[in-house]
């Protein structure tokens, strides 16, 4: 409710935003078809979980700032904020998935038994968010310079993740060390698992290292945050 408040189109802004992206990259980079699957379908499947990651992870880290009232007002765990910051964007996701299950519909594409897979890589990328998110909360209270850094870390870690291309163009160096971006491949898994694929070798090789990634994100990130949010009071 106080993210769409006073807002006309309320919670349909879960849906412009990858609806709009795909709309850009469609139009823009054309690239035909993956396979069966028609570009828009690709795109905006790849969008969507991206969106939910990108914006978790901007919400979470700037979250503690965000609320630094209620942090030097009251004790309890600081480490609710980036996370109730990541839940929030659940809903957002949600919503998107109604839209991603009419573009389904509407192209005819129907997804297999790899849809059981789907909520896993949502609750990886909630993961992955949260251990991040926790880490650069902690250090924008200490140095406000992230404040300005992380826009463009999401920016540029949007591009490193195959939500709006095939992996397949990367080098092989590089394919090798793409998947420590936890992003990649979870993202991977989540569409081919929506979108009715069928995993490869690479595929799966992805899948495990970026959820590996996301579990070690998330236990170095919650230890810093526990290590250094006794002085958040005293410095925010």
């Amino acid at each position: 409710k106080v993210r769409y408040k006073q807002t006309v189109l309320g919670a349909v802004w879960a849906l412009l935003q990858p609806l709009g992206m795909m709309a850009l990259f469609t139009f823009f980079l054309h690239p035909g078809e993956d396979g069966a699957v028609p570009y828009p379908l690709f795109a905006f499947s790849g969008l969507l979980a991206w969106m939910f990651f990108g914006n978790a992870l901007g919400s979470a880290s700037q979250s503690v700032v965000a609320n630094q009232n209620l942090v030097t007002k009251i004790y309890f765990p600081r480490i609710i904020i980036p996370a109730s910051a990541v839940g929030v964007g659940l809903v957002d996701f949600a919503v998107g998935s109604l839209l991603l299950a009419v573009l389904m519909a509407a192209y005819g594409t129907a997804p297999g038994w790899g849809l059981l897979l789907a909520p896993l890589m949502v609750l990886l990328l909630a993961v992955a968010a949260v251990g991040v998110g926790a880490l650069l909360a902690a250090l924008t209270v200490a140095y406000r310079d992230f404040r300005h850094v992380i826009p463009f870390l999401v920016q540029f870690w949007m591009f490193a993740t195959p939500s709006i291309y095939r992996p397949d163009g990367v080098g092989p160096a590089w394919r090798a060390w793409m998947p420590l971006n936890p992003a990649f491949g979870l993202i991977l898994t989540f569409r081919w698992s929506v979108l009715g694929g069928t995993p490869d070798g690479y595929d799966l090789y992805a899948l495990a290292v970026s959820a590996l990634t996301s579990v070690l994100l998330l236990l170095v990130g919650c230890l810093y945050f526990r290590r250094v949010e006794r002085g958040f009071a005293d410095i925010i």
